[in-house]
């Protein structure tokens, strides 16, 4: 009886050390902090993020990044595009958007994988993009009959420009609550790519981005449609540098201006907002 109580003890113990050690929180592990950036972009990174913290008024607190949406989805996005404009969309131009839409925004989440996996524990090393709508003044301006995509008309904002119903924006629903959305929240959206006629360069958050419906549609051939891609950075929390470049930072994407595709160093600036948000979900 002795042996078998002294065994148990023994046991108790170890579980007791593991749930004590470091890198363990209610019982689940976490993941090892993988922080290994280059040495000359140590000091630049630091620079950034204690910007960000001194700027940002609600840096830890606000819970729509595009990381959070990506989560909640298990692995995805959801976009809506706004058409504003009244050009009209053939279905081969609307799938030429569509897949420039994906490629672009897939080589945000290229910067966050490496080796085949994801960096600092992001878990996922593909992230689908899906276009579940489009908003419109009139119906009359997209030019196909096929129902692939949910059509939203006569739904206007308070500026008038045509917008994706709000019962289905994940902006309008944080808490992940689409009961109202006609097609559920299997065809809600996260985000919105709003493309304006005469649009001059680009605006982009956790709505989404926004910029000209010319300059999109003429860049659908480029590698890389740099004003969306900067607006993507936007909507992962990346800041402006309208005022000051880090320590031997001249030419990086999010600097407008100066790069005109995603750099190293905004590759690393994306990991450095994950590495200090990733906690948030455990990991």
């Amino acid at each position: 009886m002795r042996r078998h109580l002294a065994r148990l003890l023994t046991v108790l113990a170890v579980l007791a050390a593991a749930f004590a050690t470091p890198g363990m929180a209610n019982g689940r592990a976490q993941a090892a902090d993988e922080w290994n950036p280059p040495a000359h972009l140590v000091q630049p990174l630091n620079e950034v993020w204690n910007h960000v913290e001194s700027t940002y008024g609600n840096l830890y607190g606000f819970r729509n990044y595009g990381w959070d949406q990506i989560m909640a989805n298990r692995g995805s996005v959801n976009y809506c595009v706004r058409w504003e404009s009244d050009a009209p969309v053939s279905a081969a131009l609307r799938d030429r958007i569509h897949a420039a839409l994906k490629k672009q925004f897939g080589k945000w989440m290229a910067a966050m994988t490496e080796n085949g996996k994801g960096h600092n524990a992001w878990p996922y090393t593909d992230v689908p993009v899906n276009i579940v709508g489009w908003a419109v003044k009139n119906r009359s301006t997209l030019q196909w009959t096929d129902n692939s995509v949910d059509i939203y008309t006569g739904i206007l904002d308070s500026g008038g420009a045509p917008q994706c119903a709000p019962d289905c924006g994940r902006f309008f629903h944080q808490d992940g609550n689409y009961s109202k959305c006609p097609g559920g929240a299997a065809r809600h959206y996260d985000q919105s790519l709003w493309l304006t006629k005469g649009f001059g360069g680009g605006a982009g958050g956790d709505w989404g981005q926004r910029m000209g419906q010319e300059y999109f549609t003429g860049a659908l051939n480029q590698e890389n449609i740099h004003i969306y891609l900067h607006e993507v950075g936007h909507t992962f929390g990346l800041d402006d540098f309208y005022d000051w470049s880090p320590t031997g930072q001249c030419c990086f994407l999010m600097k407008a201006g100066s790069a005109t595709q995603i750099t190293e160093f905004d590759q690393w600036m994306l990991r450095d907002f994950w590495r200090h948000l990733k906690n948030r979900y455990g990991l």
